[in-house]
């Protein structure tokens, strides 16, 4: 019988498309650029932003997972190039990313997510667990959620171990009291595996496992499943 204590959940394309975020977040900033910073439009483009984020990369290796940085980063250099000096480069940068990071956050949830948090909320510890860079306050997550981890936190995405041993850390939990979602089954399914997780892969597109791919413990075509699902742990282990 197992002992679920703990479920983690991933969150960019497990409870929300996280592509159409990031267009709107995008085009939100490159119009606000184009109103305030027009000039750096000019290195804003394919053109130079690999080897900016080459150069951040390089300068920084130990931010580069978490995004935010990195962002901000490239986004100064940018306005750097565009003519600013060093104080006005940095200032507009923050601004920028600023407009990046609300929309960044105006996320729309799959169909069943909030009400599926809603139904498990107090029954377990709650964690997101995410390679990316949204916020549970901002998304109103921080509702349901206990906590997040993200790359940036433990310097290491998933599948890398680290934000698992992480969350087990902050809950004092043991590897078999914890469940994680998600919808990659590389990142989230074997990570969540390999570290020693039961695993419920979300999979609302209709994919299949190949032969030699990550095996989760359980899939859900919806996420309005997953309650229910979460109350046959206690029976099935």
């Amino acid at each position: 019988m197992a002992d679920i204590r703990l479920i983690t959940f991933d969150l960019d394309n497990t409870l929300w498309d996280v592509d159409k975020v990031i267009v709107l977040a995008e085009t939100k900033m490159r119009e606000w650029m184009h109103e305030h910073a027009p000039a750096s439009l000019n290195y804003y483009s394919n053109d130079y932003l690999l080897e900016i984020r080459q150069r951040v990369v390089e300068d920084n290796p130990s931010k580069r997972f978490d995004l935010s940085f990195m962002r901000l980063a490239i986004l100064g250099e940018v306005m750097s190039l565009s003519g600013m000096n060093k104080k006005e480069a940095e200032q507009t940068a923050q601004r920028a990313f600023d407009v990046f990071f609300e929309a960044r956050n105006q996320v729309k949830f799959f169909s069943g997510a909030l009400e599926m948090l809603s139904e498990i909320k107090g029954r377990y510890l709650i964690y997101a667990l995410t390679n990316g860079n949204a916020d549970i306050e901002k998304t109103g997550l921080d509702v349901y959620m206990d906590g997040a981890i993200s790359a940036a936190d433990v310097s290491a995405s998933k599948p890398n171990p680290e934000m698992f041993k992480e969350v087990l850390k902050r809950t004092r939990l043991y590897p078999e009291n914890a469940v994680h979602i998600g919808d990659n089954l590389v990142d989230d399914i074997e990570g969540a595996s390999n570290a020693g997780f039961y695993s419920i892969w979300v999979n609302l597109k209709a994919e299949k496992i190949s032969k030699d791919g990550a095996k989760p413990n359980h899939v859900v075509t919806s996420l309005s499943e997953i309650s229910t699902l979460l109350e046959s742990f206690a029976t099935a282990f």
